[in-house]
């Protein structure tokens, strides 16, 4: 699986994201911002990065890189919607007072 594949995944999670949704509300966007990696799959990535970068990631591993790597982009593209949806939120509260 190569790079133009995890960008194509990238770029369609982007526009479902995106496409004319309304705005998560406090309590969505919240709990979005809390979906993170637990501390074990973030030592399992740091493992499987520096076995990449001495060139030793077996193709099971790769692949389990390649995921760890588009679920992290799908995460980042969830945040940061969330943010900007508090953002609003934020600054609807603000203009409305």
């Amino acid at each position: 699986m190569g790079s133009t594949t995890v960008l194509g995944d990238i770029e369609i999670l982007s526009d479902v994201i995106n496409r004319g949704t309304p705005d998560f509300d406090s309590d969505a966007a919240r709990a979005m911002l809390s979906l993170e990696f637990s501390e074990s799959q973030r030592r399992q990535m740091l493992e499987l990065a520096d076995k990449s970068n001495r060139g030793e990631l077996s193709p099971t591993e790769q692949e389990q890189i390649e995921s760890y790597r588009r679920v992290g982009n799908f995460l980042a593209l969830l945040h940061a919607r969330a943010r900007l949806s508090l953002q609003r939120l934020s600054s609807g509260a603000e203009q409305s007072h």
